[in-house]
């Protein structure tokens, strides 16, 4: 796990010179397939200038766009974006609907563009649960985009990993009850293929912004190895050059999955 303190600034300039960007540092070969982050600090980045949760939230997309364009720019394959949680719901009505109106003018603002990135659009999470506009969008973009090769873009809606983990013990269960499964049968593999995330890699790097270091119920399976990345940023300040050193400091990390150092130096 990783607390980084980075800043606009202090990433731009070091003694009163201008830094090398991260983005030029970054071995393209050796890049995490799938980067998931967790957008934190919307409330608090408006209220430390003195305007309501809400304007955090219509202020955030560029630090959106900023994630999204990173990604492509070096060839990351899967981000997934934690745009809001299962638990979300018991937020105040106004913000709950503000987030909801600003979702549905977002998809329609930024469809032309995703689409024209070659990303293909999936969303996970108790969609069911989405106003019916918005649902209808996102399965729009996600229909116009199926075909598309050159990423993927993951939005978490209505998603609790909790509750993703339960779906997927009941539906194990009742294969096992219809006589489809032998219990023998349940393996890590089953158990993953009955996730949201079935169709996608394990997360490779975890980034929060807002210096909160918590997971809050995210991809707690598809975690289990990612590296953790805890940015002392809000998330309407987070730039792209964030996202490289993020990348940069990902690549200086040994992935040992259990294993010794040792045995990896020998393969």
């Amino acid at each position: 796990m990783v607390f980084l303190t980075l800043s606009a600034d202090n990433l731009a300039i070091v003694n009163n010179k201008p830094m090398q960007s991260a983005k030029d540092q970054i071995a393209l070969d050796k890049l995490p397939k799938h980067v998931a982050v967790i957008m934190d600090g919307n409330g608090r980045w408006a209220k430390s200038r003195g305007e309501e949760r809400t304007f955090g939230h219509k202020n955030a997309i560029d630090a959106v766009r900023n994630a999204i364009n990173a990604c492509n720019e070096i060839g990351i394959p899967y981000l997934t974006l934690y745009t809001f949680s299962s638990e979300n719901w018991n937020r105040p009505n106004d913000e709950v609907s503000t987030l909801m109106n600003l979702l549905s003018k977002t998809l329609l603002l930024e469809a032309e563009e995703i689409h024209n990135k070659g990303l293909k659009l999936h969303v996970i999470g108790d969609i069911n649960l989405l106003p019916d506009l918005v649902r209808d969008q996102l399965l729009s973009l996600a229909d116009i985009t199926k075909d598309n090769k050159n990423g993927n873009l993951i939005l978490a809606l209505s998603y609790g990993s909790q509750k993703e983990m339960l779906k997927a013990v009941k539906e194990i269960s009742q294969e096992v009850k219809d006589g489809k499964l032998d219990i023998d049968d349940i393996t890590e593999e089953c158990f993953e293929n009955h996730l949201y995330t079935k169709n996608f890699p394990p997360v490779d790097l975890l980034i929060r912004t807002s210096g909160e270091v918590r997971i809050s119920n995210f991809l707690l399976w598809q975690i289990a190895y990612a590296e953790l990345q805890f940015l002392d940023v809000l998330w309407p300040d987070f730039t792209k050059e964030h996202f490289f050193q993020c990348i940069l400091d990902y690549q200086l990390k040994e992935r040992r999955y259990g294993k010794t150092s040792e045995q990896l130096d020998s393969k």
